[in-house]
């Protein structure tokens, strides 16, 4: 049987222990720190030579040169023509869907005049260049290349470079081809904190990009961190999160399946049911037990909801709101008979799946909007990859020669009053009285 906690609202001690059971630790140890440091270095230093070295030691590929690092577009078009035809489709249509989507979220550029023909207004621009990281080998995400290279290209952006191991030379055709369907611009057998600093800081073959974006284990994430600053990066995300909402009208099976498909992921993946109807409760326990054997990933989902999971009893609507806004999960179930009447009350989640027929798992594939989300309650303060995190804005100014005597004033007595004296004298040089 599952050790899952079943928790009360109303007991003794539950925040404390809710507490407890969302904390985690994002930062590396220092064990971590001191490696990704030594192999940032490395690379930065020494650039293709240390990728073919890191490359033989890691992935026991003996490669000649930095150019033998990169797959061609001939061979990502081969991959799309040789998987079957069924994954094609649904890499196409998963393409489309979220295409549709991110288009909807492109900003535009903006200015006004004012009264004495000054104009002020913003100016959108996609970024140069963006490295994106994909998982490889057996753990291989053709999701993540879609979720993640969609945006970049829907912004604008050049050039799209990606990394993606190939240990013992392990190629997954899915990634490869869904590389190809979203327009990749190059790809690299590259993984692990190598590859991230090969992207922050460029080698012979490897071009530098303005910002990396991507999932990877604690290695890449620590290298993240580590060359933020030089290169922008999408975030440090933690393990995956659901929490579902259910009122006890939906058949338990279902939300023991929606439990799992988080927890599958990893064994620190979290996996929370909040209901008002305890005797619900019980049927979704009995349920999961029931199903857990069945499923190929059976030891990872037991350790990851024995571990972090929990089965959680409020009192009602509101108090279930008030679980949902201090968890803040990435994903957020809303099993109910009428999830927009919640959504003004929900502040903090990073997607929201409403009705009893909105499985997560399909915005993890082909709904539209992205799967790359906030995770560890980070949720209270960030938002899901887009669009926007592929654009930037610059700030436009074009005084009149009224606009600037006006202007020029104001911004001198408040240039003397922070003791700028060369602020306040370029600001007057153009005051005609």
């Amino acid at each position: 049987m599952l050790n899952i906690r079943r928790l009360s609202a109303n007991q003794a001690g539950f925040r404390e222990e809710l507490d407890r059971l969302l904390a985690w630790e994002t930062v590396s140890n220092e064990d971590v720190n001191n490696i990704v440091k030594e192999v940032v270095e490395n690379v930065r230093t020494n650039g293709d030579t240390a990728l073919l070295d890191y490359t033989a030691r890691f992935d026991r590929m003996q490669l000649q040169s930095g150019a033998e690092l990169e797959i061609s577009q001939e061979r990502l078009q081969k991959a799309l023509e040789t998987i079957p035809s069924a994954q094609r489709e649904a890499l196409e249509i998963s393409a489309q869907r979220v295409r549709a989507y991110h288009e909807k979220q492109v900003q535009n550029s903006w200015s006004y005049e004012e009264a004495d023909g000054t104009m002020l207004g913003q100016q959108v621009t996609p970024l140069d260049s963006v490295g994106l990281y994909v998982p490889g080998g057996k753990a291989a995400y053709p999701s993540s290349v879609i979720m993640n290279a969609i945006p970049a290209k829907v912004a604008g952006v050049e050039k799209l470079i990606m990394v993606v191991p190939t240990p013992d030379g392990e190629v997954n055709d899915m990634v490869l081809a869904a590389a190809a369907i979203c327009g990749v611009d190059a790809v690299f057998t590259l993984g692990g904190a190598q590859a991230v600093a090969a992207l922050a800081y460029g080698t012979e073959t490897v071009p530098a990009v303005d910002k990396v974006v991507g999932p990877g284990n604690i290695f890449v994430a620590t290298a993240k961190r580590m060359v933020f600053g030089t290169v922008g990066i999408d975030m440090i995300a933690g393990p995956s999160e659901i929490l579902v909402y259910c009122d006890g009208k939906t058949d338990p099976d279902w939300i023991a399946m929606d439990l799992f498909s988080q927890a599958e992921h990893d064994e620190d993946a979290q996996s929370i049911l909040v209901t008002e109807d305890a005797e619900f409760a019980e049927k979704v326990y009995q349920s999961m037990n029931r199903l857990l054997d069945d499923m190929p990933r059976e030891p990872i989902i037991r350790k990851a909801l024995d571990d972090r999971g929990a089965i959680i009893v409020v009192d009602d609507v509101d108090q279930a709101v008030e679980m949902i806004n201090i968890i803040a999960p990435e994903h957020l179930e809303l099993s109910v008979d009428d999830p927009k009447a919640l959504l003004p009350k929900v502040r903090h989640a990073g997607a929201i799946f409403m009705g009893r027929y909105t499985a997560e798992a399909l915005g993890d594939y082909c709904a539209g909007p992205n799967h790359v989300l906030p995770t560890s309650r980070t949720a209270r303060f960030s938002s899901p990859l887009g669009v926007y995190d592929f654009q930037k804005r610059s700030s436009l100014i074009m005084c009149s020669a009224e606009g600037s005597n006006v202007l020029g004033k104001i911004a001198g007595t408040l240039a003397d009053g922070e003791g700028l004296q060369a602020h306040a004298a370029s600001a007057r040089y153009r005051v005609k009285d």
